[in-house]
């Protein structure tokens, strides 16, 4: 109902160039050019300009941005009424997700869809934070779960409805047999003579770890990083340094490597959140999507 070359601009704004915005809504550049060149000279104003081999969005472009936002949140809003006309619960939910959260809240949560409404089509697929809102404006996506950081809109991001689904604790790893792994807690400052085991290509959780020991009164000394889970912990369980880990983060065997829960007065969390595009969060499956993960939310 509403033109297709609009949700094409927006993507572009999200995605940054013709060839990303192309990949995210599985089109070619020179269609997604084409798409753009079409709606300038029907708007007749210019939506791009050339930067380089970039292109930049044009004052008129930002101008078409900000309706094409407005439109879209109340077609979502038009769905979801015309919605309440059908009986069933058919229909379809697709959701992205960090890794840890798949497995720890977004499964569980289509374990119950399936459950309780087995005509209800659910579709489940690992993606960074950063990817999860050309998701949602490419219509790839109807429910991303994600960490808050630089990259993923803001809470006064007008495209998108943001729910907190947790607040999830972070514990020390250490290996098994380290003075720490018997004391049943710590204190991270209780940590500031180790070597660590650092995360940089995951910011949100490196960046965490600095606040958190900075918090406690020291730089950590970070003498490897690794970014998957199973890495982290098989160089702690090796001995070469200790890490700070999500509580809903797999690890193997506590024989090999040991979690510790924190305590003190600023236990380091991690928040994870839903968001949507606004106005389909009342749309029946989104709905019954986001009612099932806070369900599992609250069984962590």
């Amino acid at each position: 109902m509403i033109d297709p070359r609009l949700r094409t601009l927006r993507v572009l704004r999200e995605r940054g160039t013709v060839t990303a915005a192309a990949q995210a809504l599985h089109l070619t550049p020179s269609t997604v050019s084409q798409q753009l060149r079409q709606l300038a000279r029907d708007l007749g104003v210019e939506l791009l300009e050339a930067e380089g081999r970039r292109v930049r969005l044009t004052p008129a472009a930002r101008t078409v941005l900000r309706h094409a936002d407005v439109l879209d949140a109340q077609w979502e809003r038009a769905r979801a009424d015309l919605a309440e006309h059908r009986s069933g619960t058919s229909g379809q939910v697709r959701f992205c997700s960090v890794s840890s959260a798949l497995a720890a809240l977004v499964a569980p949560a289509a374990a119950l869809l399936r459950a309780e409404h087995p005509g209800l089509a659910v579709h489940m697929s690992e993606k960074d934070s950063e990817d999860a809102a050309h998701l949602l404006l490419s219509h790839r996506a109807d429910i991303a779960v994600v960490i808050p950081s630089e990259q993923v809109p803001g809470p006064d991001d007008a495209r998108f409805t943001r729910t907190t689904l947790l607040d999830e604790p972070q514990d020390l790893l250490v290996p098994a047999g380290h003075p720490l792994a018997s004391a049943g807690t710590a204190r991270l400052a209780d940590a500031a003579g180790e070597s660590w085991i650092g995360c940089p290509d995951r910011p949100d959780q490196h960046q965490l770890l600095l606040a958190a020991c900075a918090a406690a009164g020291y730089v950590p000394r970070i003498a490897h990083e690794a970014n998957e889970w199973f890495a982290v912990s098989s160089l702690v369980a090796n001995g070469f340094g200790v890490a700070l880990v999500p509580r809903l983060a797999p690890l193997p065997p506590e024989d090999e490597a040991v979690r510790v829960p924190l305590r003190g007065g600023a236990v380091p969390k991690r928040r994870l959140i839903a968001f949507v595009r606004r106005g389909s969060e009342r749309q029946p499956p989104i709905a019954r999507g986001l009612d099932a993960l806070r369900r599992a939310s609250g069984r962590r």
